[in-house]
């Protein structure tokens, strides 16, 4: 009689779920992966050595095992219905992933193209939003995000938020913006000190600030176009 071995006796480097978290995903191999799937072998065979034989059936080929149907693969031992759809699931998720196309990210050559992303945000808010839109060296966007909420005549900005956000999404440069829901477009002096603060603390951490951009009901105010910053 066979004692099925637990995945917790495995050595820690045969475990494909610790593997994953100390060594990146790209380090595993396809039985591991489907391992990782199907949770547990039967008492003959671990789940890494059960997803060997299932891929050796396919000579390997994640293509040909994408064809198996729930039936086919419950024919191997340890394979229930539950097993078999989450690996049919993860192999028609890739398949969906290949033809997908890839989105192209918006990249900013001057405030018009900060305000085409940020007008139908702010635009008509009844309150200060306070945004942070983060770039590559190519000038794409990587990801906005928002940094402070506040009232009608101003929010709360916190400079370390905003670099820690650039800093964690790999950014090389960010852009500022914020809302005036009275619709007046005049940078005010908050504005301009909260704008040199944040550019000055971008500079010790080579993030460049390129712009600030006001958004009003339908019109922007560019501190990039107006030579403030």
């Amino acid at each position: 009689m066979y004692e099925k071995l637990s995945i917790k006796n495995w050595a820690v480097e045969d475990r494909p779920r610790e593997k994953m978290l100390s060594k990146g995903i790209r380090s595993l191999s396809d039985a591991e992966l489907i391992a990782i799937l199907i949770g547990s072998g039967n008492p003959k065979e671990t789940a890494v050595e059960l997803s060997r034989r299932i891929l050796s059936s396919v000579n390997n080929n994640l293509n040909e095992l994408a064809k198996k149907s729930v039936d086919d693969l419950k024919k191997f031992n340890g394979i229930g219905e539950a097993k078999a759809i989450n690996i049919m699931a993860a192999l028609e998720l890739g398949r969906r992933r290949k033809e997908s196309e890839p989105e192209e990210k918006p990249q900013i050559n001057g405030s018009a193209d900060v305000a085409r992303i940020f007008q139908p945000l702010l635009g008509d808010l009844p309150h200060e939003e306070f945004w942070v839109l983060m770039l590559n060296r190519s000038n794409r966007v990587i990801d906005k995000q928002m940094v402070s909420q506040g009232g009608l005549s101003g929010t709360v900005i916190d400079v370390r938020i905003i670099l820690k956000a650039a800093v964690e999404r790999l950014a090389s440069a960010i852009i500022l913006c914020h809302n005036h829901p009275s619709g007046n477009l005049l940078a005010s002096e908050a504005d301009r000190n909260i704008t040199k603060k944040i550019k000055e603390a971008g500079q010790w951490m080579d993030i460049p600030v390129l712009d600030h951009v006001i958004i009003g009901n339908e019109k922007y105010f560019s501190f990039a176009d107006e030579g403030l910053i």
